[in-house]
């Protein structure tokens, strides 16, 4: 009975030592087994690990890839035109030990800390060695290579692999903004008052081809009137002569009467003349002329349409 008493809390003992002594590793996880502050064992893959219980410790980091955004910062491109530029990197531990010995206790922190450091440098550095143009462009791909083979060779030293380096904003400072808009905005306006001019030069080209096509093409139907008017005058005047020539009395007679028509409508002004005026002829007898001896011949009264 005794030596049960005496066993059982010797088990327990064993049995939490051994607890002790065991750890696990993630698949997401590297884990260094430190004693004394010094590496004794690396454990990169999962699975069940092995300590000495009191004496030795054991500290785990993410083996995952990590990502460290950098603060806005202000750098001077080749041009001297100050642009406002942050990043993102993409960010591993390759070697334990190295980074341990690097970063001591701080772990993943303290080695963001510093990284941080390196890739300013890096993007100042490569950045203020191209001129700005080159900085906004959309293809900015080499330039983030160049900074992410730089950081890569600053951080080798941290235990630390760079993976990619990507520039997320690259603008003008905030005071510069008010004037670059307003010098764009200048810019647009007079390219816009320079395509209104031409526009109106144009359109008073065009304005005036069609003012001289209007008068020459009056003047020609002006024209082509005139002859038509002409033409037809003397074809009327030669048909009054062949008619006059056949039958004198007759168109002496048509003439008088057209006169009479015209000149006897409502609304015309008032006619005075003598009532023995060859104009009323017609009007006096229903002989004509000719059939009267002492008559003399009418001479017709021609009023112009």
């Amino acid at each position: 009975m005794m030596k049960a008493q005496l066993i059982l809390p010797v088990v327990v003992v064993l049995g939490a030592a051994v607890l002790s002594s065991l750890f696990i590793v993630d698949e997401r996880e590297k884990a260094l087994v430190l004693q004394f502050g010094q590496v004794k064992q690396v454990k990169e893959t999962p699975g069940l690990g092995f300590k000495i219980p009191l004496i030795q410790e054991v500290v785990k980091y993410d083996s995952r890839i990590l990502g460290l955004p950098t603060q806005p910062m202000e750098v001077t491109p080749l041009d001297d035109r100050r642009l406002v530029v942050d990043a993102f990197a993409r960010w591993r531990i390759s070697d334990l030990i190295e980074f341990r010995e690097a970063v001591g206790a701080g772990g993943v922190d303290a080695a963001q800390t510093r990284l941080d450091r390196i890739l300013n440098a890096a993007i100042r550095e490569v950045l203020g060695s191209v001129p700005s143009n080159r900085v906004l462009s959309e293809d900015r791909t080499a330039l983030m290579n160049l900074i992410r083979d730089r950081a890569r060779v600053e951080s080798g030293a941290l235990g630390i692999e760079v993976i990619d380096v990507r520039l997320t904003r690259t603008d003008l400072p905030e005071q510069n903004l008010a004037a670059t808009f307003a010098r764009m905005r200048a810019e647009r306006e007079r390219e816009a008052a320079d395509e209104i001019a031409r526009g109106g030069e144009a359109a008073q080209r065009v304005r005036a081809t069609a003012d001289r096509t209007v008068v020459e093409l009056t003047s020609e139907a002006r024209r082509m009137a005139e002859v038509a008017r002409g033409e037809a005058d003397a074809e009327r005047n030669g048909i009054y002569a062949e008619a006059f020539g056949r039958d004198p009395e007759f168109f002496a007679f048509t003439r008088s009467l057209t006169s009479y028509e015209r000149s006897l409508q409502s609304g015309n002004s008032s006619i005075v003349m003598q009532p023995d005026s060859e104009f009323f002829t017609y009007l006096r007898s229903d002989l004509a002329p000719a059939d009267r001896a002492d008559a003399p011949t009418p001479a017709p009264v021609t009023t112009t349409p």
